[in-house]
């Protein structure tokens, strides 16, 4: 149960980390959610929207910051 449980607070460390950095970049004007390739449907009886390079933006910025915790938790 011990290792459950820091794997839980690493975790929300995890999310505090990327909530903030969602923040900041919205204070810094970043236009993530209305990048070049999001996808936006308007109809009149409703609208449908998937951010997809946002997605695959935020994928590759994780996969990357992982990789050097998982090398540094390694050693």
């Amino acid at each position: 149960m011990e290792n459950l449980g820091r794997y839980v607070i690493f975790g929300g460390v995890i999310l505090i980390v990327v909530g903030a950095g969602l923040l900041l970049a919205g204070r810094l004007g970043l236009p993530l959610g209305r990048l070049p390739g999001d996808i936006r449907i308007e109809g009149e009886n409703g609208s449908f929207y998937f951010p997809l390079t946002t997605s695959i933006l935020i994928s590759v910025l994780l996969t990357i910051i992982l990789s050097v915790l998982a090398r540094f938790l390694r050693r």
